[in-house]
């Protein structure tokens, strides 16, 4: 199944559920000074979940480019990014955990025609904080979900972006041994001193990646044999006529990060956003030499194939 087909299967099944598809927002936030990039699907959404702004939809679905960092080092295995689409279907006091729950359960089985046998879900073990997630765990079983796990408040309570903001716990659908869908239930809004509130109208927020969804669905040994990425890839080696190395996954995400960043209007600096689009093309230069590759022109070379 290609990345397209995938893209093309969630927009119809989420349009079936009722669902209102609305643009990617820029890799450039929009009136949150809280944050540097687009991260998540829901950042654009954040003032319809705090109820700031009345959410023009009921429920909403997105395609979200996202960029981050965080894991920076760990790019060039088998499942970590910088520059990822997300996948996400978002209630504003619409449906809550039961519908999140079964429509995500159905589209990864149904949808993506991934076996049951190879699915376990995890749900939030609560702590001196905010409680056991019961009724996720009840709806799961409900479904004949019997491979239930519990984490805690790092793997499974998710948010906000930023320094305030929806938040809430969440539980994650994983096949064999990735995580390939967080469903995140907005309960709560994190002051900026940390406190919990509750929320007054309680949301969805979920998010596949969709490169690791696609690499596991095809059972590729890691993202960047997924078709799209590939075709990048592809560049890179020939460009160092080298093959199946780390350096050259890492190439293929820094720069497609960066041709993403340039096109919302981002610029190298010494600052904030600027200095992480500065690091990545720096990191893809210094890659690019270790695998000898002597085209002067490599980024712009290699962006050309990101670009069509």
């Amino acid at each position: 199944m290609t990345v397209n087909e995938i893209r093309q299967k969630f927009i119809k099944y989420f349009e079936g559920k009722g669902h209102v598809v609305m643009p990617s927002s820029s890799l450039i936030p929009k009136d949150d000074p809280s944050v540097l990039i687009t991260t998540a699907g829901m950042q654009q959404f954040k003032k319809w979940f705090s109820n700031e702004i009345k959410p023009k939809y009921p429920k909403t679905l997105t395609i979200q480019k996202c960029v981050r960092t965080n894991d920076i080092e760990e790019v060039g295995d088998k499942t970590h990014l910088t520059f990822f689409e997300m996948l996400g279907n978002f209630s504003f006091g619409d449906y809550f955990k039961e519908e999140s729950i079964k429509w995500g359960l159905e589209f990864v089985e149904k949808e993506l025609g991934v076996d049951r046998s190879r699915i376990w879900v995890s749900i939030f073990a609560g702590d001196d904080k905010t409680p056991r997630d019961d009724d996720s765990e009840k709806i799961w079983q409900s479904l004949g979900i019997t491979d239930i796990r519990e984490f805690g408040r790092e793997d499974n309570f998710w948010g906000p972006t930023g320094t305030e903001g929806a938040c809430g716990p969440t539980t994650e659908i994983y096949v064999d041994d990735i995580e390939i869908w967080n469903l995140v239930f907005n309960e709560y809004y994190m002051q900026p001193d940390g406190i919990l509130l509750p929320l007054e109208s309680k949301g969805v927020d979920t998010g596949a990646g969709l490169e690791r969804v696609a690499a596991k669905i095809n059972d590729l040994k890691n993202v960047f044999e997924t078709d799209e990425l590939f075709q990048i890839v592809k560049t890179v080696q020939k460009l160092s006529e080298k093959t199946d190395t780390k350096a050259e996954k890492i190439i293929t995400d820094h720069l497609r990060a960066a041709t993403f960043m340039l096109a919302d209007g981002i610029r190298p600096s010494n600052l904030d956003r600027g200095y992480v689009l500065r690091r990545l093309v720096r990191r893809a230069v210094r890659y690019g030499k270790l695998i000898d590759i002597k085209e002067q022109n490599m980024c712009s070379k290699v962006a050309e194939k990101i670009i069509e």
